[in-house]
């Protein structure tokens, strides 16, 4: 492994320290009493405390030395003095270990009493520390100039995610986000409790896949000897409780689609899912929009939240608009009783990239997705899909052709999703097969398998029943207004990070006299390498099988390139 000059100076302070009879990592508890934050709003002068944090500014003057203590609330200031800590004829704890052995991000321990420096700021006196963890690699601390302006920030979206625990450190506001995010599933818990649904648990690895649309992972159980489906959604396995007489059940659901990743996907998210017996989806809309209002306010304390360059407000009600009624707005083309051929000429006229695999449904979703969603700026339901788009859905009271469900729309992303449930088990198994049957024709995204077990379920009867569908994370990223699924999750899937390449000494030696000379012919570069003919070529291949070398031949000359 290779360490930086700062990574062996604090090893070398480790070995210090227990030279010393220190142990960097004592395991015993701290008797912490008061948080940052709690000294602050509760501060008299005089007063004991126990604190404990980050040390993440130290500014020393001889024997005196002011620090900046970081915990989980913020950030306080400590006043550490030689005579006060040291009082007797021994100094070693001042002038070693804390001038000289203590680093900035390591965690301390602090004893002391409360008071006002002269420039007012409230203060801890220290009378005594505990060193708590030794820091191993240096912080990448952010620094301020006299003018306000910041250098060196941890602002790279690719270490942030990759290092979220150093994000979280250096970077104290992305903590609010989460603490938002937590605010909301709380709210969200509560306002279902305070109605008396029932939150439940249902299962992760699955037999069938079901409950939505998408690409699943896939594993395999060694003792059953059979494949397992990740979970898609938790759907099917909800509206079983309902037949089974839960009157209303929800769940936080973590979700798994192997599918894209972009800044509002990532392959394993945060759904809710709720359903309630007798009722339908024009219920579930007046719920779901007193349900986000009620969010909005216990996680930002008002109905207003700014996404980007929009104001959005969560105040109910919310507009209520009809696929057909958008599509018609936004393209001018009505697709009531279109065919599928129809409406495949119709989306192929409008520029949108359409093939022979796609049912009727997905080329309808395909003119909303492209030509109308992203219109929709204010919470907005769009009701009455075809039939064809919602396989679980009950069919419209007034319009065979259409089904009882809504998504909400916010600034032309879908938030929600909610049916009046199909409780008909026979049409339940005609849609599934149409599905099928999509499937086969080579939808990738259409359902796979009837999941036999669901349709029993039906068999025995489930009551009239509405569900809702949130996503999760992206509800968040409207709250904090963050237009990135990664940063409202703590550590966001990632592709695999780069290894540092390794080179062995001679390899070393070689790339360095080329990174001054970029080119050079192939018998200067073994003259200056000084490699004898079995470590020259060793080393020439280790650098080529790096791809950090390229050899060309001009005529006689054999020549050389740096490529690192």
């Amino acid at each position: 492994m290779q360490l930086s000059e700062q990574e062996i100076i604090r090893r070398e302070k480790l070995d210090t320290l227990r030279n010393l009879g220190i142990n960097p990592y004592p395991a015993n508890l701290y008797p912490v009493d008061h948080t940052s934050k709690q000294v602050k709003e509760d501060f008299s002068e005089g007063k004991k405390v126990i604190v404990a944090g980050r040390m993440m500014s130290i500014r020393t003057q001889g024997k005196a030395s002011f620090a900046e203590i970081q915990d989980s609330e913020g950030r306080i200031q400590v006043y550490f003095n030689r005579d006060e800590i040291c009082q007797g004829e021994d100094k070693t704890k001042y002038n070693e270990v804390f001038k000289k052995l203590i680093d900035l991000g390591d965690f301390v321990g602090v004893e002391g009493e409360l008071f006002t420096t002269q420039v007012g700021e409230k203060s801890i006196r220290v009378h005594d520390f505990t060193l708590l963890s030794k820091t191993l690699r240096p912080l990448p601390m952010p620094k301020t100039d006299a003018d306000g302006k910041v250098f060196d920030s941890f602002t790279d979206p690719e270490l942030r995610y990759r290092q979220r625990y150093v994000d979280l450190v250096v970077n104290p506001h992305v903590k609010e986000v989460f603490v938002k995010r937590t605010k909301l599933f709380n709210a969200m818990r509560n306002f279902f409790n305070d109605k008396g649904y029932f939150e439940v648990e249902t299962p992760v690895l699955q037999p069938i896949p079901g409950g939505a649309a998408a690409r699943p992972f896939v594993t395999h159980h060694n003792s059953l000897d059979i494949p397992l489906y990740m979970r898609i959604a938790n759907e099917l396995y909800l509206k079983r409780l309902i037949v089974g007489g839960f009157d209303g059940v929800y769940e936080f659901s973590k979700n798994f689609r192997n599918e894209g990743m972009d800044r509002t996907h990532n392959p394993e998210f945060t759904a809710m899912e709720i359903y309630v017996a007798y009722k339908d989806y024009n219920w579930m809309m007046e719920f779901t929009e007193n349900l986000l209002e009620h969010c909005a306010n216990e996680v930002n304390g008002t109905t207003d939240v700014t996404f980007g360059e929009h104001q959005v407000n969560f105040k109910a009600p919310y507009a209520r608009v009809t696929m057909t009624d958008a599509i018609k707005q936004f393209t001018g083309f009505d697709i009531t009783g279109k065919s599928e051929e129809e409406i495949y000429q119709a989306a192929k006229g409008m520029g949108i990239a359409v093939d022979d695999t796609m049912g009727k449904g997905k080329l309808i979703d395909e003119i909303f997705g492209e030509k109308c969603e992203g219109n929709f700026i204010q919470p907005t339901f769009i009701t009455d899909y075809p039939k064809e788009m919602s396989p679980l859905c009950k069919e419209h009271r007034d319009n065979p052709e259409l089904t009882e469900r809504f998504e909400l729309m916010i600034c032309g992303k879908e938030i929600a999703n909610a049916y009046s449930e199909l409780n008909d088990p026979i049409d339940q198994r005609e849609r599934f097969e149409a599905q099928l049957k999509l499937s086969e024709r080579g939808d990738v995204e259409a359902a796979q398998f009837i999941d036999n077990d669901f349709l029993r379920a039906l068999e025995y009867g489930m009551p009239p029943t509405s569900g809702l569908g949130i996503g999760m994370d992206r509800l968040i990223m409207f709250l904090t207004n963050n237009p990135s699924i990664q940063e409202v999750l703590f550590f966001p899937q990632m592709r695999p990070e780069k290894k540092a390449l390794e080179l062995t000494e001679d390899e070393k030696a070689i790339a360095e006299i080329l990174k001054v000379s970029t080119q050079l012919t192939i018998d200067a570069l073994k003259l200056q390498a000084g490699l004898s003919g079995k470590k020259w070529d060793a080393a020439m291949k280790g650098l080529a099988k790096h791809g950090l070398v390229k050899v060309t031949l001009e005529g006689d000359t054999k020549t050389v390139e740096f490529k690192g």
